[in-house]
């Protein structure tokens, strides 16, 4: 996980700005009162833009907006595309170099921009990198949406360097190198737009969540790297759309879990982690209905029947993706169930207690 140092040269682009600072926006005004004053104070406009995109909200974020911040660029959606959708139609309206992606419900800290820029500066092989993401409520733990950088075992699971599951690490700097990391997160990442673009961007069908998962692994099929410059911090409120315990969450997690690993996985690991995987799934769905959350059962038998739903076109993706695939194997999976490890450990799991080989 040995972080590359490729100085790139530098190349002349007929972008408008250098990066642009894109927050995704529904019915989050009282959000955006507290968070967005600490992008404004903290952004460098020599060469960034803040941008608000606007999924269709139906309070008074676009009036709060104009009167307070109208300096601030609107992109206007007609209706809540949801996160994936949203942001797609949003980019497509922004010419720069840089997307940095930012969450409403992130305050970002003082040169909390330089370092991410100065590292796609430096390394051309990188197409994103995200920063060290801290609890906004208890700022001296990991945040549960990246942490430290993200990664995801064998069968999907994804967990971050100081969050592994539900527990969350003290941050006591021991996750200060910067490394190269499987996903980077989309509460804060800076991404190349011309990877972004080639890529298609966000898989529309996702909705929300995962949907950045998805996009590092088509990322490091297409011979990218992705990187955590924990040099860089912000402080991450999280659950502003949907909270934790909401069976919506829940649906949108276990679906898109298994849509990414239909699209991505290399075909000698294809049929048995997916095989297990819907098995792991239904042992959660009895867990849920033994602890009479029925709404959740629910949520995983819905995510179930829609991904068998969704097979013919899910194969067309992964067809497609393992076409131009440029490796045999992606890096950063852990080898074995974190899962398992978790809770054979006594949930107190510790990222630097996992040997990746």
């Amino acid at each position: 996980m040995d972080i590359e140092n490729i100085n790139s040269k530098t190349h002349s682009c007929d972008y408008e700005i250098k990066v642009a600072v894109v927050i995704l926006n529904w019915n989050g005004q009282k959000i955006l009162e507290e968070f967005l004053p600490t992008v404004v104070k903290n952004t460098n406009y020599e060469y960034a833009k803040i941008i608000v995109a606007d999924n269709g909200s139906t309070d008074n974020s676009l009036e709060f907006l104009s009167q307070k911040f109208p300096d601030i660029e609107q992109i206007i959606l007609d209706k809540n595309y949801g996160f994936a959708e949203g942001y797609n139609k949003a980019l497509k309206q922004i010419n720069a170099k840089y997307f940095l992606l930012l969450n409403s419900d992130v305050e970002v800290t003082e040169n909390w921009l330089e370092s991410l820029v100065s590292y796609l500066d430096k390394n051309e092989n990188a197409a994103a990198c995200m920063p060290k993401i801290l609890s906004y409520h208890k700022k001296t733990h990991f945040e549960y949406a990246g942490a430290a950088g993200g990664f995801i075992d064998k069968y999907g699971y994804p967990f971050c360097r100081g969050r592994i599951l539900t527990n969350l690490e003290i941050d006591e700097n021991q996750y200060n190198m910067p490394v190269n990391v499987f996903w980077t997160t989309g509460a804060c990442m800076l991404i190349r737009s011309k990877v972004y673009n080639e890529l298609g961007g966000f898989d529309e069908t996702f909705f929300a969540h995962m949907e950045e998962i998805d996009l590092c692994w088509r990322i490091q099929h297409a011979g990218y790297s992705l990187a955590c410059i924990p040099q860089a911090h912000v402080f991450h409120l999280g659950g502003g759309t949907l909270k934790t315990d909401s069976p919506q969450k829940t649906y949108l997690n276990f679906r898109n879990n298994l849509f990414m690993l239909v699209k991505n996985l290399p075909e000698k690991k294809f049929k048995r982690t997916i095989l297990i995987r819907l098995f792991l799934d239904s042992l959660s769905a009895v867990l849920f209905l033994l602890s009479l959350k029925f709404s959740h059962f629910a949520a995983v038998v819905k995510a179930h029947f829609h991904f068998y739903k969704s097979i013919k076109t899910l194969r067309k993706k992964r067809k497609d993706i393992l076409a131009f695939s440029k490796i045999a194997e992606v890096p950063n999976i852990y080898k074995k169930s974190i899962v398992l490890k978790f809770f054979t450990s006594g949930k107190k799991l510790k990222f630097s207690e996992i040997v990746f080989k």
